[in-house]
């Protein structure tokens, strides 16, 4: 069975295909390589065995997404990971990311209308619920105004999906992520970020091999047990995993509805302290940092409420923040021995 992700050589996309050739799915990659490395594929087949097809794709070009489908007419299911996601990025350059996030998109169902039927899985985010009323966040939760045009962006692509499925044989499954960190145990792929890190995990690894000087927390007065502000990290091997289940959920017809949606985190929140304590715990290094004030747009806290994930997926996070923390250590070791 011929399954597309696209952005499969990114962060979350790469682990994902591991799972997914780990299940014995055939994978083809689209990547245009803007944020990522055609070395990934390198990683990716050390661990399986298997090099997955490649296709560099800007999906941006309605023309060359035509053409992807009537060459590769055998997929039976897209993961749609590639977009732009950096939040400040996209208040700096909102029509970049409207043009990259939603023309993608739309050119890609456009492609999968025309199937008999398709599965679609989405890759959202937590942002579409703001700073939720309620902790910790259900599925239920309401969509709040989006901080970013980034946020928005995922608001706007949930909706484009849920009309779309209703007028096709399209079906969907939405998976709002919390905060992917980690790297793969094997240490042969992980987060790569170009430039300066938007991210916390990264930004602290990076600092831990001495790339960086210090790392800034943004906020010590958040109404938090420590003043600094509290997400929920989960271990990106464990989020790939939840993708290949709910694609098998859609192609085995056992989804109850045409779209569903679904939370992915662990149910426990971290504050910013946290993290590095835990980094430090497992690197055995002591990290320079310095508190600074909130960054505009930066929400107090967000953490999941698993329970649907967990009883109607049938998915359940299973590594730890230390866990996370240590094998996010080894491969930035490791990228920067190389």
């Amino acid at each position: 069975m011929k399954v597309l992700v696209t952005g499969g050589l990114g962060f979350i996309g790469s682990h994902t295909v591991v799972e997914l050739q780990n299940e014995g799915f055939e994978v083809v990659i689209i990547d245009n390589l803007s944020n990522s490395s055609e070395d990934v594929l390198k990683g990716i087949t050390a661990i399986t065995g298997k090099t997955p097809l490649f296709e560099k794709i800007d999906l941006r070009e309605k023309s060359d997404v035509r053409d992807f489908f009537k060459k590769h007419n055998d997929v039976t299911g897209v993961i749609h990971f590639a977009a732009s996601k950096a939040v400040g990025e996209s208040v700096e350059q909102p029509l970049l990311y409207y043009e990259n996030n939603i023309s993608s998109l739309v050119y890609l169902l456009q492609e999968l209308q025309q199937k008999p039927e398709a599965s679609f899985i989405f890759s959202s985010s937590c942002t579409v619920y703001g700073q939720a009323e309620k902790m910790p966040i259900t599925e239920d939760a309401p969509v709040q105004t989006a901080m970013s045009p980034y946020g928005n962006t995922k608001q706007i692509g949930e909706e484009i999906i849920i009309d779309t499925a209703k007028v096709t044989n399209i079906s969907a499954i939405l998976l709002r992520y919390f905060n992917p960190v980690g790297a793969h145990e094997s240490v042969e792929i992980g987060e790569l970020p170009l430039g300066v890190p938007q991210n916390l995990v990264p930004f602290i690894t990076q600092t831990g091999v001495g790339l960086r000087q210090e790392l800034s927390v943004f906020g010590n007065d958040y109404p938090t047990p420590d003043g600094t502000a509290i997400r929920d990290y989960i271990h990106v091997v464990d989020l790939a995993k939840a993708h290949v289940i709910a694609l098998q959920r859609l192609l085995n017809k056992k989804n109850l509805a045409k779209v569903e949606t679904f939370n992915l985190g662990t149910g426990k929140g971290s504050s910013v302290l946290e993290v590095i304590h835990s980094f430090e715990k497992v690197s055995g290094k002591q990290l320079p940092y310095k508190m600074m004030p909130r960054r505009e747009g930066d929400i107090t806290e967000a953490y999941a409420n698993t329970d649907k994930a967990n009883n109607v997926l049938g998915w359940k996070a299973e590594l730890s923040l230390d866990e996370a923390m240590a094998s996010a250590w080894k491969w930035e070791q490791k990228v920067r021995n190389k």
